[in-house]
């Protein structure tokens, strides 16, 4: 079989390429997010909403987020995770700067569910296509580019605190249209990218190979969907703990007695330290093993929140909340990896899992503080990093 010279070309094509593509887009997602949230006073004000008017709103883009995990899943395994690169960016970009200008209930539950969903194709196209590039690299990369993602939230942040004397809409509209910009400028990039979608098998032969192996895959399918459930359940344990850290660590530091600067740098400092983590997460996972990474890893985040609750200080409260965010660093990208030897829907699945604790865990955290103390509600992080450290070898090496 001879193979034209546009894809011999591509195949010998380095996977830095795709990589240095896919560090642009996990920091753009990155960035967007940071800065819708960290201006959701300013859109909640615009608008007139109370409490439940803005519990609508973030509902509205959770609705949003797992229909694009799902929907991206499915399309990413038909044809191909770049498809959900490029355009989705662009949509995401201009859903952020149309969000910023709606002044009511309707127009901004409508764009957040847009930003939502723009923001689930996005995570299943870049995470899959981290898979096949991490996969012909031959040695990890997605701690790293997960790294960018934190590195893209807190320059997002950081922009979002330093221009408080523009509107939210400016803000948005800015950030927005350049996020829709690169998007569209990425384009020629991931058509010539070789290494972000799975490579696929020989088409004649397949059909006979999957009828002589249909016993054996019957009872492989069972045990993969019993690992991939797994993974999305670890996956939901971890984001839950973010979400603790990101709407509770200020308050926990408050009712320390902290001021309230030192409260706000506490999930500053989660935050770097995530990001830390992640930087150094693929040395580490190459080193040794994944599973024995995230064991350590999420035993250092039990301990070290543990102590950080017990000891009831602001200096041991912002090192527990430190030691959860590079603790659990390498676990999301480990647990995405495991997931990607499935294929796309099977990294939508875990994803859709994994942001659905995310979505639980600040709920479920004031739901316990109000039945006991915030102390006491915030052990539920704890033991779930243990949890983690205990499950996560039967996740990533199944037998």
């Amino acid at each position: 079989m001879t193979i034209s010279a546009p894809a011999a070309v591509r195949d010998q094509q380095s996977p830095a390429a795709s990589r240095r593509l896919l560090i642009g887009i996990f920091a753009l997602v990155g960035i967007v997010m940071a800065t819708w949230g960290a201006r959701m006073p300013a859109v909640r004000d615009s608008a007139h909403l109370g409490s439940g008017g803005l519990a609508i709103v973030l509902m509205a883009a959770a609705v949003g987020l797992v229909a694009g995990l799902q929907v991206g899943g499915r399309v990413a395994h038909r044809y191909g995770s770049s498809r959900l690169l490029a355009v989705p960016a662009v949509g995401f970009g201009l859903s952020l700067a149309v969000l910023g200008q709606c002044r009511s209930l309707a127009t901004l539950s409508l764009a957040a569910a847009a930003l939502g969903a723009g923001h689930g194709l996005l995570d299943v196209g870049a995470n899959a296509s981290a898979v096949n590039c991490q996969r012909a690299y031959g040695r990890p990369i997605m701690a790293g580019l997960h790294a960018c993602y934190s590195l893209g939230a807190l320059a997002g942040a950081a922009v979002a605190s330093v221009s408080t004397s523009l509107s939210h809409g400016a803000l948005f509209a800015v950030v927005g249209a350049s996020t829709a910009l690169a998007g569209a400028a990425s384009l020629p990039a991931v058509r010539a990218a070789s290494h972000l979608d799975a490579a696929s098998s020989d088409d004649a032969s397949a059909p006979a190979a999957r009828e002589a192996d249909k016993p054996v895959n019957d009872a492989a399918q069972t045990a993969s969907r019993r690992v991939l459930w797994l993974l999305g359940a670890l996956a939901a344990a971890c984001l839950l703990c973010e979400g603790a850290a990101a709407d509770w660590s200020a308050i926990h530091l408050r009712e320390l007695g902290g001021s309230e600067s030192v409260a706000a740098a506490a999930y500053a400092v989660y935050s770097a330290a995530m990001a830390a983590g992640r930087l150094c997460g693929d040395r580490l996972i190459a080193r040794f093993t994944p599973s024995g990474v995230v064991r350590a890893g999420a035993a250092i985040a039990a301990i070290g929140l543990g102590c950080g609750v017990i000891a009831d200080s602001v200096p041991m409260a912002l090192i527990g909340w430190a030691a959860l965010g590079v603790g659990l660093s390498t676990v999301v990208p480990s647990l995405i990896t495991a997931a990607g030897s499935g294929g796309p829907r099977a990294v939508g699945m875990v994803a859709t899992t994994g942001y659905l604790g995310l979505l639980a865990g600040p709920a479920a955290i004031g739901a316990l503080a109000s039945w006991s103390s915030l102390p006491v509600a915030l052990l539920l992080p704890v033991v779930l990093a243990v949890v983690v450290a205990t499950a996560s070898r039967q996740a990533l090496e199944p037998r």
